[in-house]
């Protein structure tokens, strides 16, 4: 029985970069030599096991066979008989199917070495085409080696665009989708998940929503085209991936451009209820986390009266802490005032550095009226709905106070 390191802790290893999880496979072993050496099975497909110690995890060498539609229309056959190349074999791409022994020795039989030193992103066999998971995963590696100068390889693409023709992403479950969408956003570079997804014809069988963002031909008016186009959006998503890590800000910068009926009457009105509920529906359909799906409804609700905060009335301010209940979560308070920030400088002035000088002017609202003692309120004998009322009367007061002084000091200078 020999036991080899493999996957992504090889290829992060010769790439000098950190490793997340290490992986073994074991040739020549069965489940039960496993099982007396006090490894604990887990996983249904196949046998997996987890290191009595370590617990990393340590899988069978195994084969597979193609039997039906899907990531799942799989027949696996695993025994001691199997072979590590007949194992290496079976993976997606060739920087992941090279091998150490514990020697310290490279198995690398599919050329994955060298396609990392021609940072090229190419499928090890033509049973690539077999899952249509790893459309996904390619255009992710994609996004997380851009940084390194990575790129698909021409014949890659050609059997991506294939898998996509033959509608097999249609049998992908929602939660593998989300699943590598939200790794994309943990990359350095998650634009370029959806500009190879939009390559390979993916982007519209996924996300049709965000399919729509990069056809400029929708739009008519020159306007719309400037501020829907996909360098926009990528750009965007770029800069704000270096300002923060936080998936449900980044994921909201996205969504506040789906909405797909331009509501000029939205600007008149507080929240727009049609952008809210057309992002909701995006959420739901993929199970997105709630309070991920929570930031990017509101956020898509309140888009123009956030990019237009410093003009709304202070009443109107403190009317929206509510609706979006700030008192008892804060946070989206936080976070919808970088979101009104990044919005202004990215799209007015589209420096970074100057966004980073600035203090949300939002964050700084909240700060005046989230202490607002109810107790005055409760001693003068107030009741029911007219202690909320009176409340609000309070917080909308010392705002305009507040944005009078700031005015004034700022005119004065």
């Amino acid at each position: 029985m020999k036991i080899y390191l493999v996957g992504g802790a090889v290829r992060d290893s010769l790439l000098n970069l950190p490793i997340k999880d290490r992986d073994w496979v074991v040739v020549g072993g069965t489940k039960e030599i496993l099982l007396k050496k006090k490894f604990q099975q887990v996983g249904k497909d196949f046998p997996v096991f987890l290191h009595p110690e370590t617990h990393e995890e340590y899988a069978l060498a195994r084969k597979e066979r193609k039997s039906g539609k899907g990531y799942t229309g799989f027949y696996t056959e695993f025994n001691s008989d199997v072979t590590l190349e007949e194992d290496l074999i079976r993976r997606d791409l060739t920087i992941n199917a090279i091998a150490k022994d514990e020697y310290g020795n490279y198995i690398d039989p599919f050329q994955g070495k060298k396609d990392l030193e021609l940072r090229l992103l190419r499928h090890v066999s033509d049973s690539f085409i077999e899952d249509p998971l790893r459309v996904l995963r390619t255009a992710r590696f994609a996004a997380s080696l851009a940084h390194l100068g990575f790129y698909i390889d021409k014949k890659t693409m050609i059997l991506m665009s294939k898998m996509v023709k033959k509608n097999e992403l249609l049998y992908l479950t929602k939660n593998r989708i989300w699943n590598e969408t939200e790794k994309a956003f943990k990359t350095s570079n998650p634009h370029v998940y959806f500009q190879v997804l939009y390559s390979c014809k993916a982007l519209y069988s996924v996300f049709p929503e965000i399919y729509f963002l990069y056809e400029r031909k929708r739009f008519s008016s020159p306007l719309f085209q400037n501020l829907y186009n996909s360098c926009f959006l990528s750009m965007g998503l770029s800069k704000i991936r270096i300002l923060t890590k936080d998936i449900s800000i980044q994921f909201s910068y996205l969504c506040q451009f789906l909405p797909q009926k331009i509501e000029f009457s939205s600007t008149k009105k507080n929240y727009d209820e049609y952008a809210a509920t057309f992002v909701k529906r995006l959420c739901n359909r993929f199970d997105v986390p709630l309070n991920i799906r929570e930031l990017a409804v509101l956020n898509a609700g309140f888009y123009v009266f956030l990019n237009s905060i410093h003009y709304q009335s202070s009443k109107n301010i403190v009317d929206m802490f509510s609706k979006i209940d700030a008192w008892r979560k804060p946070d989206r308070i936080y976070k919808l005032s970088f979101l009104s920030d990044f919005n202004l400088f990215h799209h007015n002035q589209n420096k970074i550095f100057n966004f980073k000088l600035k203090t949300g002017f939002l964050k700084k609202c909240f700060f005046i009226v989230k202490d607002v003692s109810v107790k005055k309120i409760l001693n003068q004998g107030f009741k029911g709905y007219n202690i909320r009322n009176e409340l609000n009367k309070l917080r909308v007061k010392k705002l305009e106070l507040w944005r009078m002084k700031k005015k004034y000091f700022f005119l004065k200078k």
